[in-house]
């Protein structure tokens, strides 16, 4: 299963389930989003050939965050840009969380351990504002 959360008409968050399954390919995100989040299913043989990516020039202004979670089970808390509360999801091992806009917040409702993955490079207290 998918979960997308918006705000208006602008999406904050896609939550992908552990127990999401499709066949071939599907990319969540449009070719436009900062964050390209795709899901292969693919079966024994099939092969993807051999690539590079070219280097290309692309501007960027927001940092999109990509979370794994490993373990555990987290409460993420999602508010607009302007700091406002929206809701509250919890995600468990196995589900990938796509943070695409607006603010958020994470407690810990177990020990979890969580992958992250966002663009750099990280630009210290200019990248974020706390709240």
């Amino acid at each position: 299963m998918v979960e997308k959360i918006h705000y208006e008409k602008e999406l904050i968050s896609l939550i992908i389930r552990n127990d999401f399954y499709k066949e071939g390919l599907e990319f969540f995100t449009d070719d436009l989003s900062f964050q390209q989040l795709g899901y292969m299913n693919r079966d024994a043989g099939y092969e993807i050939p051999p690539h590079i990516h070219n280097v290309v020039t692309r501007s960027i202004d927001r940092t999109q965050e990509v979370l794994f979670i490993k373990s555990g089970r987290v409460r993420i808390d999602y508010y607009n840009q302007n700091k406002v509360f929206l809701e509250s999801k919890i995600v468990c091992k196995g589900d990938i969380i796509l943070l695409a806009s607006g603010g958020h917040g994470f407690y810990m409702l177990e020990k979890s351990e969580i992958v992250e993955v966002k663009q750099g490079p990280y630009c210290g207290d200019a990248d974020k504002t706390r709240f």
